[in-house]
């Protein structure tokens, strides 16, 4: 079957808290220590919205395998057209090129939204991840070591930058939000 790649609605809820949840208690990719409730998802989902920011979900069948969204780097107004990318993929789903497909996406929305820039946040500095940015033309920026405790062990974040459109190359137009 296809992957399919749409907006993500509030419907998709549920599948997206359990995704989240399963990352949360066995990976390193994010730092929370437990799952936020599907409240507090939604509660994100209609921040990140509101913020003009795109969400998209990855379909097969109506099974939902992974997720991204783009958002705000840093809330100061100078850092408007730079975005951080968030990619959460179910474990079935891994190594089958939906986050490649969802990431490609998710760049495409943001430039077209006119921002500038898109950092990846790598928590753990998961190979997986860094492997994923890489392939779609993201350089790595800098390392802080041993900012996250988890799993019993110290661990790194890894930060990969990409320009979107003309990047720093020119003074940016205002954002299509």
């Amino acid at each position: 079957m296809a992957v399919t790649l749409r907006p993500a609605t509030p419907a998709d809820i549920p599948a997206i808290t359990e995704i989240y949840a399963e990352s949360v208690l066995n990976g390193v990719a994010s730092y929370e220590l437990e799952p936020p409730s599907r409240g507090d998802m939604n509660a994100r989902m209609v921040a990140i919205n509101a913020g003009g920011y795109p969400y998209l979900a990855a379909f097969e069948a109506d099974a939902l395998l992974g997720y991204a969204y783009a958002s705000a780097f840093r809330t100061r107004p100078a850092y408007r057209w730079l975005v951080e990318n968030s990619v959460y993929i179910a474990p079935q789903a891994r190594g089958r090129g939906v986050g490649k497909l969802l990431l490609h996406q998710l760049l495409e929305d943001c430039e077209m939204r006119g921002f500038r820039q898109m950092v990846a946040v790598i928590g753990g500095a998961s190979p997986a991840s860094i492997a994923l940015h890489a392939s779609c033309g993201f350089a790595e920026a800098g390392r802080l070591t041993g900012t996250g405790f988890k799993h019993g062990r110290w661990l790194d974040t890894v930060f990969m930058q990409r320009a979107l459109g003309k990047g720093n190359a020119a003074d940016p137009l205002p954002l299509a939000l």
